[in-house]
């Protein structure tokens, strides 16, 4: 999979859109000192690249009423029942995320539920339909960290994380 080579201003265009996307064009062009044709022509450019996926209202599911979020790990009784399995998946409001895993899943989803009640019967009445061998739930107290991915070049990584960063510094010298 191929991925764009991002210029110094597609990511500042990219870390303002991605901290507010409602922020007005003109506004961008105004902190990254262009026109705002520019900054919409990169943006055309970016979303018809893939780079930019489009933008949404999130909602919060805890104040529309939904108490419970899940991650459930589905092992299959077919492995040959993956596209059937994920667009019957697509079918069910409560499920928000589908992956194909490594591991011991064959695929992980993400959930949210009125109550537990609501899981329990989302588990029993829709998932377990759908040729699983069986499942594994994980239910969230709390999300702790949600976010974009950040616009990074080597230069803002801390070296202390990145692995062998030691042997960097050592040639450097």
């Amino acid at each position: 999979m191929a991925h764009h080579q991002l210029d110094k201003l597609d990511e500042e265009i990219l870390r303002l859109i991605a901290s507010n996307a409602r922020i007005p064009f003109l506004e961008v062009a105004r902190i990254c000192n262009v026109s705002g044709a520019a900054i919409h022509q990169r943006i055309s450019k970016l979303t018809e690249l893939g780079v930019i996926k489009g933008s949404e209202y999130v909602l919060d599911p805890e104040k529309i009423g939904y108490e419970t979020c899940a991650y459930i790990g589905l092992y299959l009784k077919d492995p040959e029942s993956f596209d059937y399995v994920a667009k019957s998946l697509a079918k069910i409001p409560e499920v928000v995320e589908c992956h194909f895993t490594t591991g011991q899943y064959d695929m992980f989803i993400k959930i949210y539920a009125k109550n537990n009640h609501h899981l329990l019967s989302i588990i029993h009445d829709k998932l377990q339909k759908l040729g699983l061998a069986r499942t594994e739930t994980i239910i969230s107290f709390r999300e702790a960290i949600k976010r974009q991915m950040p616009i990074l070049h080597m230069d803002d990584v801390d070296n202390s994380i990145i692995p062998g960063s030691d042997l960097k510094e050592e040639i450097n010298e």
